[in-house]
């Protein structure tokens, strides 16, 4: 078996597990035993066992439950977020790489501006600015995420943008706009890809980090990251309250990390032979 076959099976079988977990999140209340949000005081901080698997919280809610309801939120959550990203990225990118100039200086010095700021900082000013709630969340990381798939696509688009087939694209009559689009765009996402899949699970941890601070989702709504934060003051009493959340958060971070690694193995340019995808251009030549 050639190292090209084995990743692309090892990229069908993490794609099926990432799958098979998104439509689980999706389906998950059917497998809830009782209400994630129901309160009964007579049950708090029970261990787990019986009725409750997971064990319950101090106002008495099943965790295995709101694990349950809250995977939905921190998978899709962090899904949204890497696609606001990656598209504000390629497109800032592609358009500075593609018409150069004043266009190109303009639209990097703004990304130089975001990446000056060291890790979180930017989300959690944004989030600041905006108040708690899961959608600010998620525009404050999407908001301060895109400059570095910006910064590759640009890369790649320079590189592009002097290949044949785009100069026979011009000579064609071909719009800029329409050249960006069937010639540029297909080449220059390969690597952006590969970038944003190893990215899920930061953005899983992003999203659980800000609900951990109280900048997510609020109460009473399940999520990993908040219930993390309203589970650490219990650790002693009642650990379970933050090892179970704390599994999902760190299983489901490492699924989309090895699946972010299959799809680098089979689509990572510097693996290849660095083929461009066929375009009406490269035939017109």
């Amino acid at each position: 078996m050639s190292k090209i076959h084995a990743a692309r099976v090892k990229l069908c079988v993490m794609l099926a597990f990432v799958l098979a977990l998104c439509s689980f999140s999706l389906f998950a209340p059917r497998f809830m035993p009782n209400d994630p949000n129901r309160a009964n005081l007579f049950n708090a901080k029970k261990k787990p066992g019986g009725q409750f698997p997971f064990g319950t919280d101090w106002l008495g809610r099943c965790v295995y439950s709101r694990v349950l309801w809250g995977a939905a939120t921190s998978i899709f959550s962090a899904l949204a977020v890497v696609g606001i990203t990656l598209a504000i990225g390629c497109a800032v990118g592609i358009a500075g790489g593609y018409f150069g100039g004043g266009t190109d200086m303009i639209l990097m010095r703004v990304v130089d501006i975001f990446l000056a700021f060291p890790g979180m900082a930017p989300a959690l000013a944004v989030a600041g600015i905006l108040g708690s709630g899961l959608k600010n969340s998620i525009i404050a990381l999407a908001a301060t995420g895109w400059p570095q798939y910006a910064r590759l696509a640009r890369s790649y688009v320079l590189s592009l943008r002097r290949e044949n087939f785009v100069y026979a694209a011009r000579l064609n009559g071909q719009s800029s706009f329409n050249i960006l689009i069937r010639h540029i765009l297909p080449n220059a996402m390969r690597p952006v890809i590969v970038t944003a899949s190893l990215n899920i699970g930061g953005a899983i941890l992003g999203l659980s980090g800000l609900s951990f601070l109280g900048l997510g989702a609020q109460p009473p709504a399940a999520e990993w990251g908040s219930m993390l934060s309203d589970g650490r003051g219990l650790m002693q009493q009642a650990p379970w309250l933050v090892i179970y959340p704390g599994c999902a958060v760190f299983f489901t971070s490492i699924l989309f990390n090895l699946l972010g690694d299959s799809v680098r193995d089979v689509l990572d340019p510097l693996n290849s032979q660095h083929i461009f995808i066929k375009t009406k251009g490269d035939r017109n030549l």
